[in-house]
């Protein structure tokens, strides 16, 4: 046995008797633990740790750096770039036990929880507040993971994303010891920002044990709404004039004519196979039917046609419920392939440009390609069809990505507006971020010297 496996069998037989059957070295559970959503193959952890509280994974981190065993967060593990996969063995620390809401403050517009929650089971306990907390990724995903991955979502044009919904938060850092960043007030000048340092950190500066989230009020009123155009651009070019008018839109949402055709095969959503906007306003009754006017008559410029509301809560439930199927959808288009799904941002006045040239480089590579995005906020999501056993499609599906992370960042734009890094964008921090990657490594030696802190994830060569 090498010495890397002898470590972390040590640290496995410690961490035992810490936490008796909630340390689990089962096939079936560390098979769950080692999957994940998209192409990336299977990477099961040695054992998968439950722990219940804040000193329990404390104490679960310092047994692991003890012995110098990786230890990797996992909460929903719905994200996309293989973030909560144990590519190097170790501990997975599932922390699905610690879901309660700890306090909420309807006067602050505040709740703190803890990171197993998830968005979904957070807006049921706020149900009779008449708070809701709006970052809305798609899936339920736990709030912990949408912190560690800057999650933002659907209504991220109106709320802002993950970064802007986090207060303060309470960690475990690599050598075991518990630390609290931020406060209830809503803005502060005092000491670094170490919020918002472990904000969309993946994991690989501190596990987060606690939460305070920024809540909002229920709008009195919502419309959705939906409408189509001849072409991506007359859609894109229709949103950009939305969002430079400074209409606020809740949800400005982007379809391409593939990704409509996805919705038709897998939901028989019957919808003309063409680029669509679906859309949301939030405010009082009279407030929504000013926006949705507005709106509709800047779409008339840009020949919009279809235009259909949706007023009651059924209708907007099933129209967003077929939103968040896109994954699905584009699985249904590519025959049941895996989907590789990517996304960039880039500033708005280029959206355009950068949504027509990724359909142009899919035909051009022979993929299947979808196309939907949050594009109030310049952010889209491409998902292509690939087999993993096919060499020659894998190619090209990386020769895809990588055109689409070039023109984002040609554009003045970001490789990633949502999923985040983790194993698949690695190869592309040198170019975004260029001496500042240095700084970044920097960070995280200084954090996690061991590296036993999601290992392999975020910084290309982090070890």
């Amino acid at each position: 046995m090498s010495d890397t496996l002898t470590a972390h069998a040590t640290a496995i037989t410690a961490l035992r008797d810490l936490l008796g059957d909630r340390l689990v070295t089962s096939d079936a559970d560390r098979a769950q633990h080692g999957r994940n959503e998209t192409y990336y193959p299977d990477a099961p952890p040695d054992a998968v740790a439950y722990p219940e509280t804040t000193e329990e994974v404390a104490q679960i981190i310092r047994i692991c750096g003890q012995h110098k065993c990786p230890v990797v967060a996992v909460g929903a593990a719905t994200s996309l770039e293989g973030q909560h996969l144990a590519t190097r063995g170790g501990i997975s620390l599932d922390m699905n036990r610690m879901n309660r809401v700890l306090q909420i403050r309807p006067e602050d517009l505040n709740v703190t929880v803890q990171p197993g929650l998830t968005r979904m089971g957070l807006n049921a306990q706020l149900r009779d507040t008449g708070l809701f907390f709006p970052i809305d990724p798609g899936a339920d995903a736990s709030l912990g993971g949408m912190t560690a991955t800057r999650a933002s979502g659907t209504t991220a044009v109106r709320y802002g994303t993950m970064r802007e919904n986090v207060l303060a938060l309470e960690a475990v850092m690599a050598d075991g010891s518990i630390i609290r960043t931020g406060t209830q007030a809503r803005k502060s000048s005092s000491g670094y920002d170490l919020t918002h340092l472990l904000v969309g950190s993946e994991g690989t500066l501190g596990i987060i044990t606690e939460l305070t989230l920024r809540l909002h009020g229920l709008p009195e009123s919502t419309l959705a709404a939906t409408c189509r155009f001849d072409s991506v651009a007359d859609a894109v070019n229709c949103v950009i004039l939305t969002i430079q008018s400074g209409l606020p839109m809740a949800r400005i949402e982007l379809l391409d004519h593939m990704m409509v055709r996805g919705f038709n095969q897998y939901a028989d959503a019957g919808l003309p196979e063409k680029p669509h906007l679906f859309l949301e306003f939030h405010g009082t009754p009279a407030g929504t039917a000013e926006q949705a006017d507005s709106f509709r008559d800047i779409a008339d410029e840009f020949g919009a046609t279809g235009w259909k509301q949706a007023t009651t809560t059924e209708e907007r439930s099933a129209l967003w419920a077929m939103r968040h199927k896109a994954h699905y959808a584009s699985a249904a288009l590519g025959k049941g392939k895996h989907i590789w799904p990517t996304d960039v941002c880039v500033p708005i006045s280029q959206l355009a440009t950068a949504v027509v040239q990724a359909q142009d480089d899919a035909v051009a590579l022979g993929l299947t390609s979808t196309i939907v995005g949050h594009v109030g906020d310049g952010n889209f999501h491409a998902g292509i069809s690939v087999d993993p056993n096919d060499p020659d499609e894998m190619a090209r599906g990386a020769r895809f990505t990588r055109a689409l992370a070039e023109t984002a960042l040609r554009l003045g734009g970001t490789v990633s507006g949502e999923h985040g890094i983790g194993i698949g964008k690695q190869k592309y921090m040198a170019a975004e971020h260029g001496p500042a990657l240095d700084w970044m490594r920097r960070i995280k030696t200084s954090f996690d010297p061991h590296n036993i802190l999601n290992p392999g994830k975020m910084l290309p060569q982090d070890d």
